[in-house]
């Protein structure tokens, strides 16, 4: 395996692709450090303190400052990271089966990609443009969500600062949007997955220091929530989870499928060609649990405006991130949205009739409705099995912090959405690579068999 590594840097053309995605990352990573003009980086670094203690509250900032690689926390022109990008495509994809003009554009070849990706950037704009008027005004106003003592943020706030602020994010995302572009067309492997993946890692270094501070400073004292058993536990936890969400992401069933002899000519016919369909187990990713933790954050930060009423009272540390509550919530969300996805993009209707055009057919089922039948019923029983352990992936992470007391920037590498993604996105480039190895004539990084891509 490590031979394979040493053999890239040998093609000139994949190791070019190498470079070129090495050095955009690197600029991806810096634009993360530039901070915006016109904030004190101390009072900052107090609001995200606060809002560590407030985590119902901070649920929005935390899942785009997890996502921008820290930038939020600093603040930096480089806050919105990939994300709007990222929106904008989701926002796409469940309109396209649903307006008839889109899906029509993505059927028209080259030319209807490219105003399909025109009409992307612009809702990226005004994404950006939203997203970072919400942000400057919160940073002018953090009392208002009651995630600061009062300290000034901002220098010179007013409408300037609003504009300023606006811009340099919208500008700030639009150029990380570029580069992702760029390796994807020039370099190795997904753009924007790539830059969302770095940006998780870079805060595997802080997670790292904060577990080993815990670990020994309760050995120093003799005390402490933490000491050697339990990193023994959690490193084996670890391990545990990945091998889960790597068989998670490449789970798939394979359903045969023939294809009948054709005439090749005067007394000549094609023999019997026998492919197969695959299935997969994971087949929304991690959609369903972005969308379950964006719209569940959106209560919390409302129910900091609710009257001192016994009932709010009683909701609020009821449905605040981590409790009982929020768990039962939080998993049947991911549910709900893992058979919502399944069912706004797979389309059996439509598979069944290609298959029949190009005179394909599963062992055993008629063609037509009886194939569709089939088709939908074991995808249906497919995603529930996913979508069980899609949620156990997701929750493992709060249940861990609640239970052995870990800090959330430590246990958000035992599962959910950082894991996943990781695991996912590092698979499809590793895949990428090998077959560029492969067609050189070099080995792969496995001994046996190839790794599959998560599509």
């Amino acid at each position: 395996m490590l031979s394979a590594y040493v053999n890239c840097l040998k093609i000139p053309e994949l190791k070019k692709r190498l470079f070129v995605t090495f050095g955009i990352i690197a600029l991806c990573r810096v634009a993360s450090m530039i901070p915006c003009p016109g904030v004190d980086p101390h009072a900052l670094a107090e609001l995200f303190k606060s809002m560590s203690a407030n985590r119902g509250a901070g649920g929005v900032f935390d899942m785009l400052d997890l996502f921008s690689g820290g930038a939020m926390e600093n603040f930096a022109i480089g806050a919105l990271g990939i994300m709007p990008y990222i929106s904008a495509s989701i926002i796409l994809q469940l309109m396209t089966p649903v307006i008839p003009a889109l899906n029509k554009m993505v059927r028209e070849g080259e030319s209807g990609h490219q105003k399909y990706n025109q009409i992307m950037r612009y809702i990226t704009v005004l994404i950006c443009i939203i997203q970072g008027t919400m942000f400057s005004l919160a940073m002018m106003n953090p009392e208002k969500l009651r995630l600061s003592s009062g300290a000034s943020i901002v220098t010179n706030p007013g409408l300037m600062f609003i504009i300023s602020t606006v811009i340099t994010l919208t500008a700030g995302a639009m150029l990380i949007m570029w580069l992702g572009e760029i390796i994807t067309e020039r370099g190795i492997g997904n753009g924007a997955s790539l830059i969302i993946t770095i940006n998780i890692i870079a805060r595997l270094p802080n997670a790292i220091k904060n577990l080993l501070t815990m670990i020994l400073g309760g050995a120093a004292t003799g005390g402490g929530d933490m000491n050697m058993i339990h990193l023994v536990i959690l490193l084996a936890m670890f391990f545990l989870v990945c091998a889960g969400a790597v068989a998670l992401t490449q789970g798939m069933r394979k359903i045969p499928v023939r294809y009948a002899q054709r005439v090749a000519g005067v007394g000549k016919t094609s023999a019997v060609q026998t492919s197969y369909l695959p299935l997969r187990v994971n087949y929304s990713g991690v959609m369903p649990i972005i969308f379950a933790g964006a719209i569940l954050s959106f209560p919390m930060l409302l129910l900091q405006y609710a009257p001192n009423w016994a009932f709010f009272r009683w909701l609020i540390p009821n449905v605040a991130y981590g409790s009982t509550g929020y768990l039962l919530l939080y998993g049947a969300l991911i549910l709900v949205f893992s058979f919502f996805w399944v069912a706004n993009q797979f389309n059996p209707i439509q598979i069944a009739d290609d298959l029949q055009k190009r005179g394909g057919y599963i062992p055993g089922i008629r063609p037509g409705e009886p194939t569709s039948d089939f088709l939908d019923h074991a995808m249906t029983r497919i995603t529930l099995a996913g979508a069980i352990a899609l949620t156990v992936l997701a929750i493992l992470p709060m249940l861990l912090s609640n239970s052995m007391g870990v800090p959330q920037v430590i246990s958000q590498f035992f599962g959910g959405t950082s894991l996943l993604i990781i695991v996912g996105v590092s698979l499809d480039t590793m895949r990428q690579i090998e077959t560029h190895l492969l067609n050189r004539h070099y080995d792969g990084f496995m001994s046996k068999g190839r790794l599959r891509s998560r599509r």
